[in-house]
């Protein structure tokens, strides 16, 4: 079942950089990458609701929340 999955993976991978493509054609990048990333955004926070994965959010320690928002910035940074 896992080669279903990896397969998937690579043609939505196929999909983004050929859309990506289009998409920033004639847009400042960052402002591509910027409505992109809201899109993915919203996109993974619906994820979380209709698993109801948010309601662990109260179990994160601050630990968690200190190297997940360093790991967010280094994310945007790199």
């Amino acid at each position: 079942m896992w080669w279903i999955y990896a397969l998937l993976s690579a043609f939505f991978a196929a999909l983004t950089a050929i859309f990506a493509k289009v998409g920033v054609e004639n847009v400042n990048s960052n402002l591509a990458t910027a409505i992109r990333t809201v899109v993915v955004l919203v996109m993974i926070w619906m994820i979380v609701f209709f698993r109801n994965e948010y309601k662990a959010i109260g179990e994160l320690s601050s630990r968690n929340w200190i190297f997940l928002t360093i790991s967010g910035f280094a994310t945007g940074l790199s």
